[in-house]
């Protein structure tokens, strides 16, 4: 899709989204762009309730499992984290801010929400072989960490209580590999 065609139609789906006061919260790659100089993205992540979907018969729901729904709003993907899952509904209470989008309020994901869910997704992408888009994920991770030091503790912290502890400790060696690369001098 292209990039003007993504912006107008995230827009409206935005707009809808407020008309009918339904919470939500922006992550993924859209959600980066607030935070540092992001890669593009084809599609709109969010943070949602499953409960909520029912009021948006806009969307085509194409998948959906008990953390993850994927929809189509008119040409525009549309990956919904479900608050099901305790982490996602964390993120959404305690990492979010507000921020203007094309003259549009908006619920964004901080930085630390963002980093929090790419660490998150990283061991499940291994698993599945998925090396090229953990990759992308690991390079927004030195994105975000370029512009918004955050301790390895805090952010392994966080996510101990959802993860296993040799995934938590996996991610402390992906977090010194990227602070690794983002230090690396030639």
């Amino acid at each position: 899709m292209e990039a003007n065609s993504l912006y107008a139609n995230a827009e409206r789906l935005f707009m809808l989204l407020d008309e009918r006061q339904i919470p939500h919260l922006l992550v993924g790659g859209l959600a980066l762009v607030f935070h540092a100089e992001a890669r593009n993205t084809e599609d709109v992540d969010l943070i949602m309730a499953l409960s909520d979907l029912d009021r948006l018969p806009e969307l085509t729901i194409t998948d959906r499992n008990e953390w993850f729904a994927k929809a189509a709003y008119g040409p525009l993907q549309v990956d919904i984290l479900l608050t099901e899952n305790p982490l996602f509904a964390e993120v959404a209470a305690k990492h979010a801010e507000t921020r203007d989008y094309r003259g549009h309020r908006l619920r964004v994901a901080t930085p630390v929400g963002l980093l929090l869910l790419k660490l998150y997704a990283l061991p499940s992408l291994y698993r599945q072989g998925q090396i090229a888009r953990a990759a992308l994920y690991e390079s927004d991770l030195a994105l975000l960490l370029l512009s918004h030091p955050v301790a390895d503790e805090t952010l392994l912290g966080a996510l101990r209580p959802h993860l296993i502890e040799s995934d938590v400790n996996a991610l402390a060696d992906v977090l010194s590999d990227v602070r690794g690369r983002m230090e690396r001098k030639f």
